[in-house]
């Protein structure tokens, strides 16, 4: 097969397979934030979470992981002075963490599939942000194809990670705020309730002093 073809099969499937690793970990995110719904609700979207995730996973990223990975390394064959160039290793490095980031996946879908909660989902929005961020380590490295320059990239990738913790935690607070006032005014509002309730029965029963 001409190399052309052969190199375009590979990022057809590292897009879907990406596409799939940003969706599974967010359906990881639901399924621990399920777990505070009453029932039958929490029943219900932890079961449907289970079954989107099972059909994601095995259908559409282990799939993708494989074929990308199959058109990748026959990419290698056909052209092997590619690894003579360091810009190649670094993203091959890049690729063995992403291979790493995918098995600790298939972990946590295994435990999810279990009932097995061992992770907040503030956590797993953290771990979300893993894969971003070898995304943009491995686009800059086949972009910019230099041994030197793409350690600016990676630098820039730093700051980044760095500002969606921080833009995670202030995303935490202000729901956390939000959940705040508004369990404040449910209060608020059964207050005022059970008070003209109260009046109501005073009305209607009035007391004879």
């Amino acid at each position: 097969m001409d190399f052309l073809y052969v190199k375009a099969l590979h990022i057809i499937f590292v897009v879907t397979w990406f596409a799939g690793l940003f969706y599974i970990v967010r359906l990881f995110i639901y399924q621990v934030e399920a777990e505070n719904k009453l029932e039958p609700a929490k029943e219900i979207l932890q079961t449907q979470y289970k079954l989107m995730s099972k059909r994601l996973w095995y259908i559409i990223t282990w799939p993708s992981a494989i074929l990308a990975s199959f058109f990748g390394f026959w990419m290698l064959y056909q052209n092997p002075f590619y690894l003579e160039m360091p810009w190649m290793l670094v993203k091959l490095s890049f690729v063995f963490a992403l291979y790493f980031y995918h098995g600790y996946c298939q972990k946590i879908y295994t435990q999810l599939q279990k009932n097995n909660l061992k992770f907040s989902a503030f956590r797993l929005r953290i771990f979300n942000e893993v894969s971003t961020i070898i995304l943009f380590a491995v686009v800059f490295l086949v972009t910019l194809k230099s041994a030197i320059n793409w350690i600016w990239g990676v630098v820039g990738i730093l700051l980044f990670g760095i500002l969606l913790m921080i833009g995670i935690k202030l995303y935490k607070r202000i729901r956390a705020k939000k959940n705040w006032e508004k369990a404040e005014k449910e209060v608020l509002k059964d207050t005022k309730t059970e008070h003209k309730e109260l009046e109501t029965n005073e009305d209607d029963f009035p007391i004879n002093s």
